[in-house]
């Protein structure tokens, strides 16, 4: 109707020519209505300034003031209705003149052009839907065209949803809610949006949750492994525990070995000044303090009179102080103690490296008596009742043959048994032991009073092999040479630990007994085998090792596995590269491999002289400057390009100094190795890896238990 008012009124004045009365008019009939409508409005939005007003209209049903508005929207100018928006900044839309009456706007306001403004191209849109579908009363959003029908339904549905939020959203959040709701969401949307939503916040939660249970396991497996080892090779102290999360646990601690430490320091100035009452003060004191220390490593450990004595020591040291304190004094007397302190710790140092060799080379007492009560036992058997049966089948190629060179009766059942009880047809596996006179009795009492089941077992003795002489084995001639001797026997003084360490890990007994040595001569101890393999007596066999057999070694003559990584245990480790006989030989970066357990082909032993090989090299290396004492360093040297890898499974090592061990790479090992000082039969043993040993180690055996061999 406005419309038509204003085009009946710009008709008469053009055919009047009176200009004045057109523009008073036109402003009475537009601009008036415009400033009634838009004063009308409150602090509605319109539809151009922002959505929320439609929304907001919606709820109302109010159509016919949202078409005059749009309507006189119409009759100005895009650009003018630009100008309008810029300078209207409050939430109540760009035709509201209540703006001038509100008076809770802050001084701090903050002017921002309205960002909830529709687009031209929206404008547009609904525009062309008025045009052509006039009869149905469109309106025209962001999320589509609507019917009045349609949108009077949504407005039910908002209303509905908005009854549901008040009972349990606050008022800003119910705010947030309108804010964020299109023209478009029907509530079946709404509910898509709102499962939508639920879904993604399940997700996250849920990963959140995974995340923090990873981290819980992997703090409870490391805490767990750490617990596993024994104590008294890695300390007390561990960051993993438990108790331990607290940085400030031993605080206490700390403070009080401090003041005893300063009571030292004041006590021996005392004395040098003759200040008598405050030597003995100090001196008593200190006794009281180290009494309430003990053994405690924890604060909460310790007694319950500590504070007491911290305070009483406090007093004393600060009178201490106020008579005695010299800078260069104290100082004097802190060097000195330091000094002291550095000493023993170098001297504790050297006698833990010897008591670890000696604890790691020395028969157990209860293995010795083992030995004792076996070949005693054996003597005292009659002559036929001293052979094994089954002797038939120590020379057949076609059977599984194995070297086993030792001087301990227990370790050694520990191979055979675990062998046995994990092979698929025991009655074809044949165990070649050598061991020394000392010791030959005892082992063969074990396995007569102990059978191996099908299993053939053969005992020797290497002393009677009369072919290993000094006149044959370098090995034997260098230990009788006075230079050997001296090196063995000769009391010596160290200038640095590591040089003690050396001499201490190379002074040992295995070093003198040619057992160790056997390995290289193989074909000469089993002259009639073609193929064997060769087991140390502190492994422990958990699978069938018949399909070794069949494994093609293509030519060489050693079955190994390599025990290379990136930067350890390559030929530089063992060899002295820095001698050009070394140098011109052998590659420092050449992979090493690992004595315990090999397969050997005594064939292509003997067609490339392997012996031979070895014999020349221990001769070049009697004065010890190629490699220091060992057999793994001349087995480098003589196998050099001559050994097969074996797949990793079949040999797993570090049993007996690596607590860092893998369990799932134990499980999963055919053969594990207990190479290093921490023996499965020793105390120092690691615990975690001791059940691999002695499960198969027969407690209940009488001999065991009148020798107090105990699990």
């Amino acid at each position: 109707m406005a419309l038509k008012k204003g085009s009946f009124i710009h008709n008469r004045v053009r055919n009047s020519k009176n200009r004045v009365p057109v523009v008073s008019l036109l402003v009475i009939s537009v601009v008036v209505p415009l400033l009634f409508f838009a004063s009308w409005g409150g602090k509605s939005k319109p539809i151009r300034g922002n959505k929320n007003l439609l929304q907001k209209q919606l709820q109302t049903g109010d159509w016919r003031k949202l078409t005059a508005i749009e309507e006189i929207e119409d009759l100005f100018p895009e650009e003018v209705i630009e100008v309008i928006k810029a300078h209207t900044h409050d939430d109540s839309g760009p035709l509201n003149l209540n703006r001038v009456g509100q008076k809770d706007l802050s001084s701090s306001w903050v002017w921002e052009n309205p960002t909830d403004i529709i687009s031209n191209g929206e404008k547009q849109s609904y525009q062309r839907q008025r045009t052509d579908n006039d009869e149905q009363d469109t309106i025209s959003g962001q999320s589509g065209v609507y019917s009045k029908k349609e949108v009077e339904q949504n407005s039910e549905g908002v209303k509905q949803n908005s009854l549901e939020q008040e009972n349990s959203l606050n008022d800003e959040s119910l705010a947030n809610a309108i804010a964020n709701y299109s023209i478009g969401d029907n509530p079946a949307k709404l509910q898509r949006r709102k499962l939508r939503q639920q879904r993604r916040e399940k997700r996250v939660a849920d990963l959140i949750r995974q995340d923090e249970e990873e981290t819980i396991n992997l703090e409870n497996s490391a805490i767990t492994r750490s617990k596993a080892v024994d104590s008294a090779y890695l300390g007390k102290y561990s960051i993993w525990r438990r108790e331990y999360e607290n940085d400030n646990l031993d605080s206490t601690i700390k403070l009080i070995r401090d003041q005893i430490l300063m009571a030292r320091v004041y006590a021996s100035i005392a004395r040098s000044r003759n200040s008598v009452a405050i030597y003995d003060e100090l001196m008593k004191r200190s006794k009281e303090s180290r009494h309430v220390l003990g053994e405690a490593r924890l604060d909460s450990e310790l007694h319950h009179s500590a504070p007491e004595k911290i305070k009483g020591m406090g007093q004393v040291l600060s009178r201490a102080r106020e008579k005695l304190y010299d800078c260069a004094t104290v100082t004097k007397k802190l060097r000195a103690m330091l000094q002291s302190a550095e000493q023993q710790v170098r001297t504790l140092k050297k006698q833990s490296t010897f008591l670890s060799q000696l604890a790691a080379k020395t028969i157990p007492k209860g293995v010795n008596c083992l030995s004792m009560r076996l070949t005693i036992d054996y003597y005292l058997l009659p002559l036929e009742e001293r052979d094994f049966p089954n002797q038939d089948k120590l020379e057949d190629p076609n059977l599984y043959h194995y070297a086993l060179f030792s001087d301990n009766v227990l370790a050694v059942s520990v191979v055979v048994n675990s062998t046995i009880l994990n092979a698929k047809e025991p009655e074809k596996h044949v165990f070649h032991l050598v061991t020394d006179r000392l010791n030959f009795g005892a082992i063969k009492m074990w396995f007569l009073n102990n059978p191996p089941g099908k299993a053939t077992i053969h005992v020797e003795n290497v002393d009677d092999f009369k072919w290993l002489n000094s006149s044959y084995c370098p090995v034997l001639r260098q230990l009788e040479s006075a230079a050997m001797k001296e090196y063995y026997f000769k009391a010596e003084n160290p200038t640095t630990l590591a040089a003690g360490f050396s001499n201490l890990k190379y002074r040992n007994p295995k070093y003198l007994s040619m057992l160790n040595h056997l390995r290289f001569y193989l074909p000469q101890v089993f002259p009639k085998l073609d193929k064997i393999l060769f087991l140390d007596d502190d492994i422990v066999v958990q699978k069938d090792l018949a399909p070794l057999w069949s494994v093609d070694l293509q030519g060489k003559v050693n079955g190994a596995v390599e025990t290379c990584g990136e930067s350890f245990h390559r030929y530089d480790k063992y060899l002295n590269f820095s001698n050009p006989h070394i140098a011109r030989n052998f590659d420092p970066n050449a992979c090493g491999w690992a004595y315990g357990m090999n397969l050997f082909d005594l064939k292509e032993w003997k067609k490339r002289d392997i012996t031979g090989i070895y014999h020349k090299w221990q001769d070049m290396n009697e004065d010890r400057v190629l490699w220091k004492l060992g057999t793994l360093p001349p087995g480098l040297i003589t196998f050099y390009n001559l050994t097969h890898p074996l797949n990793s499974n079949w040999h797993v090592l570090g049993l007996g100094y690596n607590p860092t061990v893998e369990i799932s790479d134990i499980e999963n090992a055919a053969v594990v190795h207990y190479n290093g000082n921490m023996k499965p039969w020793l105390e120092i043993a690691m615990i975690k890896y001791r059940p691999y040993w002695t499960r198969y180690v027969k407690y209940d055996h009488p001999y065991l238990q009148q020798c107090n061999i105990n699990e």
